[in-house]
């Protein structure tokens, strides 16, 4: 049987037919849809983790156990997973360990843009990557072979093009994998100095054989239509390679990417007149291909930096360009990204803009980061998932130093706070840092598509458990009951109270802002028929609902403003902050 299937949906079904029976993640574009997709399996046990070091954990655990176990992460991730994936690849596996990692070049949804590539010769761990839907399941159900093969945990890496792009998949069955006998084995599955001495040496002989296997392996496979041009390529880069120079070219496909295959490589090179080395970001199969004395050009011709495409191939390479299939005349215009009509993160950054430059606020991972825009232009920084509270610690203890007067905000969401805001509280805590920090739950992971954390108290498997409290934990890590705060930021004159109390507070101060995303099902049922509207007769045209809000709701058409019924939920933040009173609630609270 075919399918059209997205490149996550392919990896998700190649861990289901290769026999996974734990799979792990923390939501990130471009990854966050291969655990959707998989918790459709009810054969495979998957989680939302809190982090990626957890979702690494707990599919080592799960491997170590006997298992065959998955953990999948964007690239970002894969830096907050390493602290765990590194002695995993000196641990080895019992069932076979996979963890995918996604790449997002051209930055669609990321702050910066490494090419994780550079993770494999670093940990020393078998790479695969696959360019297109097909290769996504094939190759992910192969990793879990390989690991088994090899007793070494294997990346799969993949880009945005890949995960997201359709293309047709040929399905196959389950494979039912026993699990592994379990026993005590701490010189395998602990990693203390005296014992993990011996296994820097098996690591570099399995990385003999895994060279070995990547000059033999289809996977790394030749296409030879000429001597004229070669091009050394992998990943999407192939397919745009391929949309350039059709059969004028010959290719070396690369597949398993790390050990990169040595002789083939030098077999290939021999055969053409000219080598060129496609591949985004980092120049790491060219690098390599001129380490081993292949003359080859890259990235001479080639930028850095963003995703490739088959025009930006012919530029670099002198070609002349082609003109889109289809193209519309004039421009789109532009819409600067603002929150949504509904937003309750609108509320809280409305009353803190008031504070201008009194304060400095340290910014977190999510949707809320958007308040960096007029009108609300709050943000200072933003590093990192957690990075707003540790911080805004910092940003504290130089405020001592300097004397400026302003005041430090950190903020922060709820699943960002799970993810690894609770270490920074407890820091915070510890160190009798007097900051205001303000926990925005919305309860959900909003920015990359609503997937429930622990203050939802649903798993990924749609399981209900237990809500996981963020005032419990506020306190827990030893926050006074005195300075902590819940408040509704649709209700203006409650968030302004508390934003004056976190301002003038002279200990470390957490305020809980809490009102559920507009977006989620639940809320959109529960206000229907909720919506404001402008009074013609009081409405002056000043326009400080716009202004102050830039809600998507709010219009203005001959001059005059309006609210689309269609977008407005009836959260009145526009309605409290009118100085005519002339906007109007429509519809009942339920």
């Amino acid at each position: 049987m075919k399918r059209v299937m997205l490149g996550n949906e392919a990896i998700a079904r190649g861990a289901y037919e290769a026999g996974c029976l734990v799979a792990a993640a923390y939501p990130g574009t471009p990854s966050t849809e291969i655990l959707q997709n998989l918790s459709k399996y009810k054969e495979v046990q998957s989680e939302w983790s809190v982090n990626e070091k957890v979702a690494a954990e707990v599919a080592i655990g799960a491997s170590m156990a006997g298992v065959r176990a998955m953990a999948a992460m964007k690239h970002f991730g894969m830096n907050v997973a390493s602290d765990a994936v590194f002695p995993s690849v000196y641990e080895g596996v019992t069932g076979a360990l996979v963890y995918i990692c996604a790449d997002d070049p051209g930055m669609n949804s990321s702050g910066t843009e490494p090419d994780s590539r550079n993770f494999a010769p670093h940990m020393k761990m078998p790479m695969l990557e696959p360019a297109d839907s097909q290769e996504c399941k094939d190759y992910t159900a192969l990793a879990f072979a390989l690991s088994e093969q090899f007793d070494t945990p294997v990346m799969v890496r993949t880009t945005t093009r890949v995960n997201h792009g359709s293309s047709i998949v040929e399905l196959g069955e389950r494979k039912e994998v026993p699990v592994r006998h379990y026993e005590r084995n701490i010189m395998k599955n602990t990693n203390i100095p005296a014992m993990a001495r011996n296994k820097h040496k098996t690591v570099e002989e399995r990385i003999v054989k895994l060279r070995e296997f990547s000059n033999q392996t289809e996977l790394n496979r030749e296409e030879f239509h000429t001597d004229e041009l070669g091009v050394i390529c992998n990943g999407i880069s192939y397919q745009y390679a391929k949309e350039v120079f059709g059969d004028s070219a010959s290719y070396l496909k690369i597949g398993f990417s790390y050990p990169l295959p040595d002789q083939k490589l030098k077999d290939f090179a021999a055969k053409v007149k000219k080598v060129y080395v496609i591949e985004e970001l980092d120049p790491y199969m060219e690098e390599h291909c001129k380490a081993l004395g292949i003359a080859c050009t890259g990235k001479e011709c080639l930028p850095l930096w963003l995703e490739y495409s088959a025009n930006i191939i012919r530029k670099g390479f002198g070609l002349p360009t082609v003109d889109a299939a289809y193209q519309v005349d004039g421009e789109t215009p532009v819409r600067p990204a603002s929150f949504c009509a509904g937003c309750p993160h609108r509320g809280i950054y409305h009353e803190v803009s008031k504070y201008g430059s009194k304060i400095v606020a340290t910014g977190d991972i999510g949707c809320y980061a958007l308040n960096i825009h007029p009108p609300f232009s709050v943000t200072h920084t933003m590093i990192d998932m957690g990075g707003s509270i540790t911080a805004g610690i910092g940003f504290e203890k130089a405020e001592r130093v300097a004397k400026r007067n302003f005041k430090v905000f950190s903020f922060i969401g709820d699943s960002t706070f799970f993810h690894s805001g609770i270490t920074g509280l407890i820091n915070a805590v510890y160190n009798g840092t007097k900051t205001s920090i303000f926990i925005l739950d919305n309860s959900t992971t909003g920015m990359t598509g609503h997937q429930d954390n622990p203050v939802t108290g649903i798993t990924l498997m749609k399981e209900v458990t237990t809500a996981v409290s963020i005032r419990k934990v506020v306190e827990g890590c030893g926050v006074k009951p005195e300075n902590i705060r819940v408040v509704d930021p649709y209700d203006l004159e409650a968030t302004r109270k508390v934003v004056k109390e976190a301002y003038e507070s002279e200990e470390l101060f957490v305020a809980i802002v809490q009102q559920p995303c507009a977006l989620l099902k639940p809320v959109i049922a529960a206000r229907k028929g909720q919506y404001c509207k402008v009074n013609a007769d009081k409405c002056r045209d000043c326009k400080a609902c716009i202004n102050k809000t830039a809600c998507p709701a709010l219009m203005v058409g001959e001059g005059k403003v309006s609210i689309s019924a269609e977008d407005c939920n009836g959260c009145t933040i526009c309605k409290q902050i009118c100085p005519f009173d002339a906007i109007e609630k429509v519809g009942e609270t339920k």
